[in-house]
């Protein structure tokens, strides 16, 4: 099996290309190498898989990767998908995720794919109140930009498959943290800030919920469902880990022993959805899959992880301050 990965130069996408390389898999890698992007995720596995710097969007250079490359199945994992960026601007998330996803479906329709895996995410389904859960067939009801341009891209995968018969499976995961996340990000952002005794702004009161899914468990996930699952369904990746904003950053704040002192409330953003929590009752039943990392140790991993690499997290940032600074005058 010979699998194109786009944004393998991404966060969870370059996990994933790790994992895969390690069960012995063929890969072809895509990445745009926009800001968040880094083949330094990739360091290790370089010589192991075939690179191509390509735009999504590009449909002339990415007909000629499926050609040359022909692959048996694509796992699309690029994407625009910073919220609060997404505020400021939503059109590169258009560009990106809707645009891009189309010119992917478009030229997987006339190679002989055998599995398109669509990466969406929780953040389609809207927001929940206190409580509830996130079913397969939940109505989708996105809120920011961001989640709307994702809602987009996973509605035209299903379509795809309804139209053309284009054997897409789409995937939610809920929100991931771990190694090698960019700094813009919640976790990885108090990391940094608690290290240097900076200020941690937290919007509102900190009582939004979210899902926490450690990276390494998303991809196990998504190698099942590239074994397993079934064209045109759609499959919840979810660990049962909810946790409020406030209690993410005071579980930082007590590992690295810094005082809460550091917290500062700030105006919420606007669109700012409550809460979101998966069933994944269909992953388990069908798969046997289950989350394997609790959140008490995955956190702690994180943490470590990121105080042993805070070089590269220190040039992230500088890179990242110099791109928000240019892009957003």
């Amino acid at each position: 099996m010979k699998i194109l990965v786009t944004g393998g130069a991404g966060f969870i996408g370059s996990e994933f290309v790790r994992q895969a390389i390690k069960r012995e898999i063929e890969l072809v890698v895509v990445d745009k190498l926009t800001y968040a992007g880094d083949l330094e995720r990739l360091k290790e596995v370089k010589d192991t898989i075939s690179f191509y710097k390509a735009d999504i969007t590009n449909k002339e250079f990415i007909g000629y990767i499926f050609q040359k490359e022909k692959p048996d199945v694509v796992v699309h994992w690029a994407a625009e998908s910073h919220v609060d960026r997404s505020i400021l601007d939503a059109t590169p998330f258009i560009d990106t995720n809707v645009k891009g996803t189309q010119v992917l479906l478009d030229i997987a329709k006339k190679h002989d794919i055998e599995k398109f895996i669509n990466i969406a995410t929780d953040e389609v389904y809207g927001e929940l109140g206190k409580e509830g859960e996130f079913y397969e067939d939940t109505p989708l009801n996105p809120s920011s930009p961001y989640s709307v341009s994702k809602a987009s891209a996973d509605m035209l995968g299903r379509a795809y498959y309804r139209t053309y018969d284009l054997p897409v499976i789409t995937v939610r995961p809920s929100n991931n943290y771990g190694y090698w996340q960019y700094p813009e990000k919640l976790i990885p952002m108090v990391i940094l800030k608690a290290l240097k005794n900076e200020v941690i702004p937290v919007y509102g009161r900190g009582e939004n919920v979210r899902e926490w899914l450690f990276v390494s468990d998303c991809v196990e996930a998504v190698i099942e469902i590239i074994n397993r699952g079934k064209a045109g369904e759609v499959y919840n990746i979810g660990s049962g880990e909810e946790r409020t904003n406030i209690e993410v950053v005071k579980s930082i704040l007590d590992i690295l022993d810094k005082p809460e002192s550091l917290i500062e409330y700030v105006q919420d953003r606007p669109g700012h959805d409550f809460r979101y929590a998966l069933n994944i009752d269909k992953i388990k039943k069908e798969m046997g899959w289950r989350a394997k990392i609790r959140f008490e140790d995955g956190i702690e991993k994180t943490v470590q992880w990121y105080i042993e690499n805070i070089e590269w997290v220190e040039k992230k940032i500088h890179y990242l301050q110099q791109y928000w600074k240019e892009t957003y005058k």
